[in-house]
């Protein structure tokens, strides 16, 4: 009973300050948006294009999901598209550090993204995304960074949310728009998977920085109450697979060509059941 008091208090206080501290801390490379400025600009983004709903003719879908290219170099990047034309996924998410944030490193990636209305593709930005004043890059590239889409099939509808942790934070009002979604949306859809960038739980000593433990326990709570069934993320660059409540917390292995662990993600939803695959690529 104590320590769901002290949880609750400490949830109610994080509340009260949401993340004021969080995105002063972004790091020492050039970033020309704070994630208030970001969201704002998405959520503008967001008001202008209809958000997406992907229709499938079976109540079995496949979507592969990736971070950390840190394109570059494009070869994984390749093979992971190839299969997923293959093996026909109903689309793909991007889970950040696509690149390094340069401006022809944006433009490499872009070459090598095969969009088509057959294969949509989503995005959200990841810290390296922002370096050399990455933003604006990104926002031309892909638009908003915060947004959801659906995957609607003959039995159900699925609920997706894109959140941009590019700072390490979701800041105020993305954990409002989050906070608001989840309330008015959520009991709409069977399943809600949320893809971001930072993980949120500290699975090994690495340099890659986490959200606040405030942070982490009010999205733990929200995540709970709104029965998120999913958050995938990557940064760690080290998969890492656990359940904590009701929500299974996933990061994936980085997509990057040096990385000696490179690899993807698939999500296999089948007749509402989550399945999944942690898969490598081996040269």
């Amino acid at each position: 009973m104590e320590f769901l008091k002290l949880r609750t208090g400490m949830v109610l206080l994080f509340a009260a300050l949401i993340f004021t501290s969080c995105s002063k801390n972004a790091g020492s490379f050039s970033m020309n948006e704070s994630v208030e400025g970001r969201v704002e600009q998405s959520l503008e983004w967001n008001r202008q294009h209809r958000s997406v709903t992907i229709n499938v003719a079976s109540d079995n879908y496949e979507i592969f999901c990736m971070g950390d290219s840190h394109v570059g170099t494009t070869r994984n990047l390749d093979r992971f598209f190839n299969t997923a034309r293959k093996q026909e996924a109903t689309a793909v998410l991007m889970a950040g550090d696509l690149c390094s944030g340069r401006e022809e490193d944006y433009k490499a990636l872009m070459q090598h993204i095969p969009f088509s209305d057959s294969l949509p593709v989503f995005a959200v930005t990841g810290n390296h995304d922002l370096h050399y004043a990455g933003w604006d890059t990104y926002f031309s590239d892909f638009g908003s960074s915060t947004y959801f889409f659906s995957v609607k099939s003959p039995a159900d509808s699925d609920l997706y949310i894109c959140l941009d942790t590019g700072d390490g934070t979701l800041g105020r009002e993305q954990y409002y728009w989050l906070r608001n979604l989840l309330t008015s949306l959520r009991s709409s859809y069977r399943r809600c998977i949320a893809i971001t960038h930072t993980n949120f739980f500290r699975h090994r000593q690495a340099e890659s920085t986490s959200p606040l433990p405030e942070e982490i326990m009010a999205l733990e709570e929200l995540f709970t109450e709104n029965h998120v069934d999913m958050v995938i993320t990557g940064h760690d660059h080290r998969k890492d697979d656990r359940l904590f409540g009701v929500t299974r917390y996933i990061v994936m292995d980085p997509l990057e060509d040096k990385a000696d662990n490179a690899g993807y993600f698939v999500l296999k939803i089948s007749g509402g059941t989550i399945n999944y695959e942690f898969v490598s690529i081996k040269d």
